[in-house]
């Protein structure tokens, strides 16, 4: 999910007033991360299934207000995302038990849950609301607290929808700031608090830099990069339903999410069939002239033109100056040899889809791995019914998930396949990511495990686990640290004197 701001820019200084607010919502974080870790299984799934409901029940309005303030993608889209991320992601996970100790007699391991604490999340701007609701999720169902940092370009509303889930949260009985958002997003800010040492995890998802710049805070961090997926078309699909599944992939959201396809590639027996289908798909499949102006609008000098980031076809294609049908659902431009290194070959976050074929399978797949190194790790296509190439396919070309005869932006995120639903998708080793899957709630709790020596006895039945099982708790404090929000003004004195008492008495009681 490509962000286009710049992380790795020197420290700018921060603002006092800014700076202390956030360090408050740090701290509140901390706080409530220490309560919530002893929460029972019931109440965790109390709490998720008022916070679903809640998002659920403003998906609409806060899609309609995403595009409103960042200008990407199409509000009905939108709203199908947010609410994937409520109760359709807590169907998927609600039998993933990480509040229950595990017991293995054989073995003779009993593992304990540890969630992380305080995480850190950014949100981009091209999925602000579902990136909110899916991080939010996944802390609540691994007991944690999470500060969440949105793109400066979707600020208003993704500080909306943080507030109104963590108010229907603490209505369901969670602690005081367990859901909170950075309002001031800039830069020096996201990075002061990338290092500071209450926050416990960084889920970073955006560009390679702000990835990086999460690495290298000295906090323990889960990134993911660009994506830059092809979709390859073999002779032995149905090219009509290929073609549909590529457009409807292509024009959903305007192709803001990352797992959308960049290049649709093919052989060239099969070209003039995919043509024929993509047209009658709803595409306009471009000639030389269209094909160049496209390139000349799409890149410039700087890269690639941002302001057609999330745009529809109709929109790119009167600005590129080219004459298409006003059902026009995305733009294809074809380049007739895959071998060039041809601009039209990298990501593309607008419904632009670059169409080419080659000679034979070795040289598609030849191809295809020059091509996904630019999204690394990420995701690819496959359209047929070839199962050797297939799987030639799979092992060959560097990414982590293929979706087989489906749309690649909803299959990849895991809503048009049984993968892991995920607004984060894992680049592993291939993209420098510390994960290869779908990011999801088991990713932010550890387990200590208790091992008795092999060769002697252990009565594991006679331990008494009802005290972590259970989910009793520490008595809570007397009251949550301040709340930054509701102060007009700068922090006072007091105020940050007040959580520095209450760091020293979390210290001093072993639970930091």
């Amino acid at each position: 999910m490509t962000e286009h701001a710049t992380f790795d820019a020197p420290r700018l200084a921060v603002p006092d007033r800014e700076l202390s607010r956030a360090r408050m919502k740090v701290g509140r974080a901390a706080w409530a991360a220490r309560y919530y870790k002893d929460f029972s299984r019931e109440a965790v799934l109390a709490i998720a299934e008022a916070v679903a409901k809640a998002g659920h029940d403003k998906a609409a309005q806060f899609a309609d207000e995403a595009v409103s303030e960042t200008g990407f993608g199409v509000v009905e889209h939108k709203t199908i995302k947010n609410k994937l991320c409520t109760h359709e992601l807590l169907d998927y996970y609600r039998d993933l038990d990480l509040v229950t100790p595990r017991v293995n007699e054989a073995a003779k391991i009993i593992e304990l849950p540890k969630p992380a604490g305080v995480v850190f999340a950014l949100a981009p701007a091209t999925n602000p609301v579902a990136t909110v609701y899916y991080k939010a999720m996944l802390a609540i169902l691994s007991r944690n607290a999470i500060v969440l940092s949105p793109h400066p370009a979707a600020r208003k509303v993704s500080a909306a929808a943080a507030q109104h889930l963590a108010q229907a949260a603490e209505a369901a009985g969670a602690p005081a700031g367990l859901i909170q958002c950075v309002e001031d997003p800039s830069i020096p800010l996201v990075q002061d608090i990338m290092s500071s040492d209450r926050i416990n995890v960084i889920l970073a998802t955006g560009g390679t830099a702000m990835v990086r710049a999460a690495y290298s805070s000295g906090n323990p961090a889960m990134g993911v990069g660009p994506g830059n997926a092809v979709a390859y078309i073999d002779p032995s699909a149905k090219v009509d339903a290929a073609a549909r599944c590529l457009v409807e992939s292509k024009a959903f959201d305007n192709s803001v999410l990352c797992t959308n396809e960049s290049v649709a590639l093919t052989l060239e027996s099969n070209r003039g069939n995919m043509e024929r289908a993509l047209r009658s798909a709803g595409a306009h499949v471009c000639n030389e002239a269209d094909t160049d102006r496209l390139r000349d609008y799409l890149f410039t000098d700087k890269g690639f033109n941002l302001e057609a980031v999330g745009k529809s076809a109709t929109w790119i294609a009167e600005r590129a100056g080219l004459r298409v049908n006003p059902s026009t659902k995305v733009l294809v431009p074809v380049v007739a040899t895959p071998g060039q290194d041809d601009l039209l070959f990298r990501e593309k976050l607008c419904p632009v889809l670059t169409l080419t074929a080659a000679t034979d399978f070795q040289q598609a797949l030849t191809f295809a791995k020059h091509t996904a190194r630019r999204g690394a790790g990420h995701s690819a296509a496959f359209h047929g019914e070839d199962n050797d190439r297939l799987v030639a396919f799979s092992q060959g070309v560097p990414v982590y998930r293929v979706v087989v005869n489906a749309p690649c932006s909803q299959g990849a995120a895991g809503f048009a396949t049984h993968l892991p639903p995920s607004f984060t998708i894992g680049t592993g080793f291939a993209g420098r990511s510390s994960i290869g899957e779908n990011l999801g709630p088991q990713h932010l709790v550890q387990w200590t495990r208790i091992a008795y020596a092999k060769d002697l006895p252990a009565n594991l039945a006679g331990i008494d686990l009802s005290a972590v099982s259970s989910g009793h708790a520490a008595p809570k404090p007397a009251a949550p640290p301040p709340d930054p929000a509701q102060s007009s003004g700068d922090v006072s004195r007091d105020e940050l004197r007040r959580l520095i008492l209450e760091e020293l008495r979390s210290l001093k009681g072993g639970d930091a």
